[in-house]
């Protein structure tokens, strides 16, 4: 069993959800040297969140993006946590509702996702991209390697 773990660091993205599947692979080229495996994916933020989903139509993404912001308002009067601005507190909202982690099966070298399947970023906060933060990504491989 071999082991191997790095960090990615994503492009800005303006809030919405993001099909970041190709972005994930090119930054992780060891994943590769995996006969079977599994990659643990791991978002180090609290204001976003990854998740599996439709690989083809961008329509999905914004029809998710509509649904969550419909489902959790910003300047709600029952939030608190109100400091860093009124899309802080949705945006962790968001990311405890579609998580931070995504564990996915790695089979010759690729991962093994549905034919319509796509990783995607939630980027829950407005103007996150806007002062050029980018998300980062803890990813471990886990597995056999070709011989």
């Amino acid at each position: 069993m071999d082991w191997y773990q790095t960090q990615l660091k994503l492009v800005p993205r303006e809030r919405g959800f993001h099909l970041i599947t190709h972005e994930i692979e090119q930054q992780l080229p060891e994943l590769e040297r995996y006969r079977v495996g599994l990659c643990h994916l791991l978002l180090q933020h609290t204001s976003a969140s990854l998740t599996l989903n439709e690989n083809a139509d961008p329509d999905v993404r914004a029809d998710m993006e509509s649904f969550c912001c419909h489902e959790i308002p910003e300047s709600a009067d029952y939030y608190r946590h109100t400091l860093e601005g009124p899309d802080d507190m949705p945006a962790h909202i968001k990311s405890s509702l579609f998580g931070v982690s995504l564990s996915i099966p790695v089979s010759n070298g690729r991962f093994a996702l549905g034919t319509w399947q796509g990783i995607w970023l939630g980027e829950h906060r407005t103007h996150y991209a806007d002062e050029g933060r980018q998300r980062i990504v803890i990813a471990t491989l886990q597995g056999q390697l070709y011989k």
